[in-house]
């Protein structure tokens, strides 16, 4: 049957290239949007998922990891002193602002981590160290900033919070969602920056449980040792940040109607040119019925053409769609191409012509072997 389905789609060349190119444009954009909105969330928790620990303690209803409120530093004593837990780690994320060389300011994500540990600081340099930003007002650049802050080497000065601050290193791979530029700094440093994070104060606890405790007995103990907290598992928080950027801000339905709206286009292209073709060959269809083929070996072939067009055109999509990443990035997008988005997407174009084909079946159950007969 995929040999005749072969046949029909060849028969006439332009028709079906034009079919195909509407399929590729269907399922690349359906690609690009499932991979950007991928990307995006990657983003959202992408410290989170890279910082080590099991648990985080937070401000009491944080709804995400950028704009947590401060706790009392006092209750990483607690979380220490609690059973079950190895170690914990304070980690200050802050708002502030960095003075330009043309006067202007750009508003600023400050992470300050503890630089003995690095533990919330950057996992992966492409120019000197993590621990570089001990013992002074030093600070580590993520590369993805350059977009907004220009040019940054290593020992350059920028004031942030009127307070005169060295380059000490440059991160990459620390993206934020949120596109204000990633600065590493010392905990300590944090603190003096100013703003709304007091000398008493920290914004996360990161915990790591001790062997031999599951994360959920730790969690259960430490929303009874710490009072005024949320306590999540990392994982729990990593989601917690990415559902609220999805579903608070409008970015999860922008991505969804879109992949809709592909998938409705494709659909009715492939329809409408199956459904021609059907009508074309009715006589061929009804002399295959007069010499005994029944209506589910023409619907195979009508699905085969289906078929065809979906696997054509996916695997032209997806060449695109990886020609594309690197485009992408550099735009400072990432788009997450893996095989699990290669699998739904392959899944949602064979669903999206199989369903096109279900157009033409109708017309084919009528179909009256005596229409070979009629002038």
């Amino acid at each position: 049957m995929f040999h005749i389905a072969l046949r029909i789609l060849t028969y006439d060349k332009v028709r079906s290239l034009i079919t195909l190119l509407g399929v590729v444009f269907a399922v690349t954009l359906i690609f690009s949007q499932i991979g950007i909105y991928l990307g995006l969330m990657q983003a959202s928790s992408v410290l989170i998922d890279n910082t080590p620990g099991d648990i985080w303690v937070t401000s009491k209803n944080s709804r995400n990891f950028d704009f947590a409120h401060p706790i009392p530093e006092y209750m990483y004593y607690h979380a220490l002193g609690t059973p079950g837990v190895e170690w914990a780690e304070k980690l200050i994320v802050a708002w502030n602002v960095i003075q330009q060389k043309d006067g202007s300011t750009e508003q600023i994500e400050v992470i300050g981590f503890n630089p003995d540990t690095g533990i919330g600081g950057p996992w992966r340099m492409k120019a000197g160290e993590p621990g570089a930003v001990k013992n002074g007002n030093f600070a580590i650049v993520d590369e993805s900033a350059t977009r907004r802050l220009g040019k940054i080497g290593i020992g350059d000065y920028k004031d942030v919070n009127r307070k005169r601050i060295q380059i000490v290193g440059i991160s990459e791979g620390v993206r934020s969602f949120t596109t204000a530029p990633l600065v590493f700094t010392s905990y300590n440093l944090a603190q003096r920056l100013g703003g709304y994070i007091s000398p008493d104060s920290t914004v996360f606890i990161i915990v790591k449980k001790l062997p031999g405790y599951s994360v959920r007995e730790v969690v259960a103990s430490l929303q009874q040792r710490l009072s005024g907290v949320d306590v999540f598992t990392k994982e729990d928080f990593s989601f917690r940040t990415r559902m609220y950027w999805t579903i608070e801000t409008g970015v999860g339905f922008s991505f969804l109607l879109t992949i809709i709206i592909s998938f409705l286009v494709g659909m009715l292209i492939v329809g409408q040119t199956i459904y021609n073709s059907t009508v074309e060959h009715l006589k061929e269809f009804g002399t295959m019925k007069a010499l005994g083929a029944e209506n589910r070996d023409i619907y195979q072939i009508i699905f085969a053409q289906a078929i065809l067009n979906a696997l054509i055109g996916y695997v032209a999509s997806l060449v695109i769609t990886l020609v594309s990443v690197k485009l992408y990035d550099m735009t400072g997008m990432t788009m997450v191409v893996s095989w699990q988005v290669n699998l739904m997407t392959l899944v949602l174009t064979m669903v999206m012509c199989l369903l096109a084909a279900v157009i033409s079946i109708r017309k084919i159950r009528r179909i009256d072997p005596a229409i070979l007969f009629r002038g």
